[in-house]
């Protein structure tokens, strides 16, 4: 893309200004030379005040910096810390009490609890799976995973009767638990005529295919058919159970993808079209056949008193956005700067999005004329009010009713978790979510303690004092001001999409937490997630938490209480870090891929995004910095990490190895986010990314 535009002063990339004039505005009936007036009056009124924010990260950053230099080697005085912190502004006053009054909220966010989907916007087919993921076939996520311990292995090709039936036996076991009937279990029905249900309130309706219940607000459809394979082996003709699963999708901008230049913006802005308007659909191969996958429609049903009724048959969107941090070369302000790519896509994204609030889409996104977007990486109140500012404008410029757009705080950044009534209340009227992201939370962590001293090694983060009153301060406050019934508030990513077993034991403790939504890896792991869903009602739950902790132990820093690991216990720490570094930049500079399943150091696939790369760059970089291992050891590890990369990688015909071109760009980047990583704003990864990423595409 080389040809620019001018659009009332702003150098635009003529094919993104054509795509949003020809496919946005012009269907939307707006006047167009309007909209870029506006928008460039928006950009005069909020770039400077993005560009001041930042500046005041630095700035208090700088002023930690100094407070810790001077301390090291004391003992930790919290008290003071704390003082101190207040003084410089880093904390705020708490507001007065106060409960959220957000309004015209779908079901999916408000009322009812399940499984959230988050998954990069930049590939087409997985955006469509991700949107397609409301309904889940239960029989699939058991047969094809490792969720039940006990059922046997497979033993031939193809379908094995033996584990279908221990799959059979499980899905019985399930509407037992969900669906009872008086005086039997479902495993004793004949047909979809026998039974009765000790609660008739659970049943819902006919569908084309089965049976239409509901229990613990999500909906169960069981599917009988004495035709199909399954089905005409089972007594009662039970061929499968459907379960409502992922009830949300994040089309996510940020974390997940790799969007570095207009063309990528513009692939991003069209799926996110094609998604809102409903006609997205992508083509691809599979066992020689070539497959079409678009969105799915509602599901139809007919009711005990034979009306009519549908339930929508995808997830509810939102889309995440960037953060305040990064510019894009998509658009150069009248200085001849970058655009801040955050106020871009909340534009770009909101415009879309006003096509389903004006009832220009096939099937609609919101029920309640609201629009999603998430909003990552913001610190403190001070960012959370300008974002509702910007969304105030954003919401002028396109002529939508006052907080239309909703809006979904990520508390992942150390100066939001301390301020997190504060930043609710910044944002009060149009607040939909709140959610913890450990990973990225943790690298903020880091890299404001930097100076401090050495920090726990990475497993050991995981039983720190401040991770602990995070999460539980996240949504004690959360309910303290009145998010239950009326928003989400979520838990973090399920990190790895083989271990659905181990999932099923574990995950369950985001809803006694108290958490009404919590991420999965993938449409199995949401029609799994869902069956905790069934179990507990989390409402219930929420109302029987105990006190939020206070700050002292979210202020706890996790400085390692002496450095006398081995030779070998820094070098595994250090091999651990390199590995998972390598093996996701070295996709994202070359492939442009931002998210996918890497193997770790142990050949385990985990999902990895930017907020992975955080801790283990801000680790090693913190390690570096106060001596607990040299420039040449983290180089040592870095080499022999890309070799073992580079063999993980060895049945890719398009990956470029990295082992002895220590020149190549991705290993120069992943040297970068190491040897320059205390200098990078808040620790953050993606200046680097970037460059390097168009270094690549330049090449």
């Amino acid at each position: 893309m080389s040809d620019i535009a001018n659009r009332a002063g702003l150098k635009i990339e003529q094919q993104l200004a054509e795509f949003l004039e020809a496919e946005v505005l012009n269907p939307l009936g707006r006047d167009v030379d309007a909209f870029w007036a506006g928008f460039a009056a928006l950009l005069d009124r909020f770039a400077p005040r993005n560009r001041q924010l930042l500046d005041k990260r630095e700035s208090l950053q700088a002023q930690i910096d100094s407070w810790h230099r001077q301390h090291r080697g004391q003992p930790h005085d919290a008290g003071a810390y704390r003082t101190f912190l207040e003084e410089i502004g880093y904390l705020v006053p708490e507001p007065g009490d106060f409960t959220i009054g957000t309004q015209n909220v779908d079901p999916e966010i408000a009322t009812m609890a399940g499984p959230q989907l988050v998954v990069p916007i930049l590939n087409a087919r997985f955006l469509l799976n991700a949107a397609n993921a409301r309904w889940g076939s239960l029989y699939d996520a058991f047969y094809g995973t490792d969720a039940l311990p006990d059922a046997p292995p497979a033993q031939q090709a193809g379908y094995c009767p033996v584990r279908g039936a221990a799959v059979i036996q499980a899905g019985r076991d399930f509407l037992d638990q969900s669906l009872p009937l008086a005086g039997q279990s479902w495993a004793d029905l004949e047909d979809d005529q026998d039974g009765q249900l000790q609660d008739e309130s659970q049943y819902v309706g006919k569908t084309e295919r089965g049976l239409l219940f509901k229990s613990n607000g999500l909906h169960i459809e069981v599917i009988f058919d004495r035709e199909s394979p399954i089905g005409s082996t089972d007594k009662a003709g039970i061929a499968d159970i459907v379960l409502e699963s992922a009830l949300t999708t994040i089309a996510d901008c940020e974390d997940s993808v790799a969007a570095v230049d207009a063309e990528d913006k513009l692939l991003a802005y069209t799926n996110w079209l094609g998604i809102i308007r409903g006609d997205l659909e992508e083509s691809f191969s599979k066992s020689g056949k070539t497959l079409t996958r678009k969105l799915e429609a509602d599901k139809s049903y007919e009711g005990p008193d034979g009306k009519q009724g549908s339930l929508p048959g995808r997830s509810l969107m939102f889309v995440r956005n960037v953060g305040h941090l990064m510019t894009n070369p998509a658009i150069h302000l009248p200085d001849g700067s970058e655009v801040p790519e955050g106020i871009m896509d909340a534009v770009f994204t909101s415009a879309v999005s006003t096509l389903d609030v004006e009832g220009h889409a096939a099937y609609g996104n919101s029920r309640k004329g609201s629009i999603y977007i998430v909003k990552p990486k913001m610190h403190g109140p001070e960012e959370c009010a300008f974002t509702n500012e910007l969304f105030d404008a954003v919401e002028d410029l396109l002529g939508l009713d006052r907080h239309t757009i909703k809006v979904g705080v990520m508390d992942e950044e150390r100066r939001t978790s301390a301020n997190l009534g504060a930043c609710i209340h910044a944002v009060k009227d149009r607040i939909v979510f709140i959610n913890t992201g450990f990973l990225d939370r943790t690298g903020d962590e880091i890299h404001t303690s930097m100076q401090a001293g050495p920090m726990v090694r990475k497993a050991e983060m995981k039983s720190s004092a401040w991770l602990g009153a995070y999460e539980k301060r996240n949504v004690g406050i959360g309910l303290r001001h009145g998010l239950s019934g009326r928003a989400q508030i979520g838990k973090g990513m399920w990190p790895a999409p083989d271990l659905m077993g181990k999932m099923m034991i574990e995950k369950i403790g985001h809803l006694d937490a108290g958490a009404n939504t919590a991420w999965v890896p993938s449409p199995t792991a949401a029609t799994l997630h869902a069956l905790h869903y069934h179990r507990k009602d989390v409402f219930e739950v929420q109302k029987g938490l105990g006190e939020v902790p206070g700050l002292e132990p979210l202020l706890t820093i996790p400085l390692a209480q002496g450095t006398n690991w081995s030779e070998e216990e820094v070098r595994d720490e250090l091999d651990n870090n390199a590995q998972g570094l390598l093996g996701y930049v070295v996709r994202w500079i070359d492939a442009g891929v931002g998210c996918s399943k890497v193997p770790d150091i142990n050949d385990v696939g985990l999902m990895e995004d930017r907020a992975t790369l955080r801790i283990s760059s801000q680790h090693m970089a913190n390690w570096l910095l106060h001596g607990v291992c040299s420039e040449d050891q983290v180089l040592d590890s870095l080499k022999r990490m890309a070799a073992k990369v580079d063999e993980q990688n060895a049945g890719d015909p398009d990956y470029e190895p990295m082992a002895d071109n220590w020149d190549g760009v991705a290993f120069k980047a992943a040297c970068d986010l190491v040897f320059k990583g205390t200098e990078q704003p808040s620790g953050y990864t993606e200046p680097l990314l970037h460059h390097w990423r168009l270094v690549k595409k330049g090449a």
